[in-house]
């Protein structure tokens, strides 16, 4: 081994000896759980699809917040008011066959408290991946649009709950303060 590639191997370790500590020098740190700021959420949506299951396995995985059975039993309940998932063309190919689609997928919600006063107003997630098509690699391709639709539901997820951990919830007013008149 020549004493220029000793010198060039020690450069590079050198280098990536202190790369972590140039990430922790910057703020850099993994992105981690984050708390709800509410006690208590219900969903409003169906229970069986594969889409509560993630968003319920994520909310018990992230803190203390209660998954509430029943509306009335919650501090705060999700109430979706789309999710619609759909394929389009793209482009056609000289055939007139289809060459590209893109799949999408739009979830519209909003969060209401106890007293029916709206948290969060509606809001909506748009989600979009292009999707190249070959009809003589059929099954390729609808194991393909499995996964995409599968890695767009993950990142709706993961988008609502940041969205969820960023809600700032009305403070209620004192036990003993005198009731609002009317």
């Amino acid at each position: 081994m020549s004493a220029t590639s000793r010198i060039g191997r020690r450069r590079v370790l050198g280098l990536l000896g202190a790369a972590p500590l140039l990430l922790v020098g910057c703020g850099f740190q993994l992105r981690g759980a984050r708390p709800l700021p509410f006690e208590s959420i219900y969903l409003g949506m169906y229970q069986y699809s594969e889409l509560a299951a993630a968003i319920r396995r994520q909310i018990r995985a992230n803190g203390d917040t209660v998954l509430a059975e029943r509306a009335e039993d919650a501090q705060v309940r999700l109430e979706v008011q789309a999710d619609i998932k759909d394929k389009v063309i793209l482009a056609l190919n000289t055939q007139g066959r289809v060459r590209e689609y893109q799949l999408r997928q739009r979830f519209i919600y909003r969060l209401v408290g106890k007293g029916g006063q709206e948290i969060l107003p509606s809001t909506e997630i748009f989600l979009r991946r292009d999707l190249a098509f070959d009809d003589t690699q059929l099954l390729a391709k609808q194991q393909e649009e499995t996964l995409l639709y599968r890695d767009m539901q993950n990142d709706l997820v993961q988008q609502l709950m940041r969205r969820l951990a960023a809600v700032k919830m009305p403070e209620a007013p004192p036990a003993d303060a005198p009731a609002p008149k009317p």
